[in-house]
């Protein structure tokens, strides 16, 4: 008896299932996606020649050199202590001259006037500062409000931020607590690397 040849299997077809199977999985992988940074900018003035007075009191400086070295109102600093420094200078503090003044302004959700401080944070970094210490700051900075919002969250809900299920109620927070944050242009200001 003669031995028959294995039969040949067409190859064409595999290539198609191949490729269809590539494009399936493209179609329904999720991919993550970086957000950066969320700051949330002021509008742009109306008038450009319009000149916006802010109070030296109200603005808590960062200044960062190109050796990662902080100084947060003329004054040395780390990282780790920067939240503590932002929340104290945020927080309201009536007829204080070493805080920013405070405002009343009306919440129609809690039904009454609160204090509102007119605080601002100014970062300023060298041209040469680590993008690791760039990182660490905005960090520090990010933390002090959620730590604001979690206090404001706790005082008028008795929940956290995050816990807070009602869109309406983190508004009134994210009212109560916004993120003021300027950041200016880097420049050449500690010697550069």
């Amino acid at each position: 008896m003669a031995r028959r040849g294995a039969p040949e299997i067409n190859a064409g077809s595999m290539a198609d299932i191949a490729f269809l199977l590539l494009i399936f999985f493209l179609v329904t992988t999720t991919m993550n996606v970086d957000t950066g940074i969320t700051r949330i900018l002021p509008p742009l003035p109306k008038n450009k020649n319009e000149k916006v007075d802010v109070k030296e009191r109200n603005v808590l400086k960062v200044l960062i050199n190109s050796h990662d070295l902080m100084l947060v109102n003329g004054k040395p600093a780390t990282v780790k202590e920067l939240p503590d420094r932002i929340i104290d200078f945020m927080s309201i503090h009536p007829n204080n001259p070493a805080y920013p003044q405070v405002r009343e302004k009306f919440i129609p959700a809690l039904g009454r006037k609160v204090l509102m401080t007119k605080g601002l944070i100014s970062l300023k970094n060298d041209r040469g500062t680590s993008y690791k210490m760039y990182i660490k700051v905005q960090d520090a900075i990010a933390k002090a409000f959620n730590e604001m919002k979690d206090q404001a969250a706790m005082k008028y809900y008795g929940l956290k931020y995050d816990q807070l299920l009602d869109p309406e109620k983190k508004k009134v927070i994210n009212e109560l607590v916004p993120i003021r944050v300027s950041e200016a242009e880097p420049e050449n200001v500690g010697g550069g690397r």
